[in-house]
């Protein structure tokens, strides 16, 4: 049935309503993920320089001193997956396809043996996970939508808690890892046990005096790596959101355009073969008072 010219106003209106909001929603993530962008650069470099540190310390302390319970390596009967998920939504398969890889990684867990308990962050992942038939033993909602190192403080602290009380025997983070604009994919870092770093040679052959003990040094340094690690991830995580948010706006405001041009001809045409319907009226009528 042919839509009426009222109708058509209405469609053309309800859409350009859409395009406004999806416009600003574009604006606002632009501005969003440079900010971001500029923190997850920023990042990197401590990140490894942290872990430049670790390596140059573990490489001065004799084989088999390192007696850190977070360096401890054990049977994995018990696993915790930290899985970091948006508060929001309106960012195309961001989500999707973070949960998606998560689940993957928890069935190979489940597939070994080993059933994984969830430390979930993002209310789209707690809200998922909500339905499904994973333990889940803490939820992180509304963190701010930039996130600072107090939250990667506390997940760190949970994580090292879990680890250091037994009651995990292995930690991992499924997060996004930011590439480009373009490109963000999801991956899977381990964040305990502590990896102790290759000592290079260089490490090795340099000249450090430690104050305290390197072993001292060694114990206050593997809580700030982690806590680096996970920032690192949610930073990653936030970036790769705001970009998938700007790209599915901007899709969407592209796409709201070309069904107002598209309902705009309709209602142009549906205008026109009013008037010329018309026009045949009063003709015919005009011929019909000749006759």
């Amino acid at each position: 049935m042919p839509l009426n010219a009222r109708e058509i106003r209405r469609r053309i209106k309800g859409f350009a309503s859409t395009r406004q909001i999806t416009k600003a929603l574009e604006m606002v993530a632009a501005a969003k993920v440079r900010r971001a962008m500029g923190r997850a650069t920023a990042a990197r470099p401590y990140t490894q320089g942290i872990r430049n540190v670790f390596a140059a310390v573990t490489a001065h302390l004799p084989a088999g001193e390192v007696r850190s319970k977070l360096l401890a390596r054990r049977e994995v009967k018990k696993v915790a997956v930290i899985v970091v998920t948006s508060d929001r939504g309106l960012a195309g398969a961001f989500n999707s396809n973070l949960l998606k890889a998560a689940v993957a990684r928890l069935r190979e867990w489940r597939a070994k043996g080993v059933e994984p308990k969830l430390v979930v962050v993002g209310t789209k992942g707690v809200n998922f996970f909500r339905h499904s038939n994973f333990e889940v033993i803490s939820r992180h909602t509304q963190l701010p939508q930039i996130p600072t190192f107090a939250e990667a403080v506390a997940l760190g602290d949970e994580a090292t808690r879990l680890y250091v009380d037994e009651e995990v025997d292995k930690v991992e983070v499924v997060t996004t890892r930011f590439y480009s604009m373009v490109r963000y994919t999801p991956e899977v870092v381990e964040l305990l046990p502590a990896s102790l770093p290759e000592s290079t040679a260089e490490a090795r052959q340099s000249d450090y005096l430690f104050e305290p003990s390197a072993e001292v040094m060694v114990e206050e340094l593997i809580p700030k790596y982690l806590q680096t690690v996970m920032y690192q991830s949610l930073i990653e995580s936030a970036t790769s959101f705001f970009a998938s948010q700007m790209t599915a706006m901007g899709a969407a405001s592209k796409n709201a355009g070309e069904l107002i041009k598209h309902m705009t001809l309709v209602l142009n045409k549906a205008r026109q073969g009013a008037i010329t319907q018309e026009i045949l009226e009063v003709v015919g009528g005009a011929e019909a008072l000749k006759a």
